[in-house]
């Protein structure tokens, strides 16, 4: 009897893991990959390091984002962290 409620305990334990740390971290990957495979020109964005900057060119891995005047920088897609909203 006692190694029943051991083993219901265990795997009571690791779906409790599961609801509350990996399938929302899921969630969270599944929606910035498709914010990322949306991404257009002309989209103002933010990057993982804090870089404000519009999107100027889109490649496969990369996009070149344009942050100032005559200053562009290629950054990997992965590491646009949002999309802002024009205010």
């Amino acid at each position: 009897m006692s190694d029943i409620v051991f083993i219901l305990y265990i795997v009571g334990l690791f779906a409790l893991l599961y609801f509350l740390l990996i399938r929302p971290q899921q969630v969270r990957q599944k929606k910035h990959m498709e914010m990322i495979k949306n991404l257009k020109v002309n989209d103002p964005v933010i990057t993982a390091g804090g870089i404000y900057g519009t999107v100027v060119k889109l490649k496969d891995d990369t996009v070149t984002l344009k942050i100032a005047d005559n200053v562009k920088i290629e950054v990997l897609r992965t590491s646009i962290a949002q999309v802002r909203r024009e205010s």
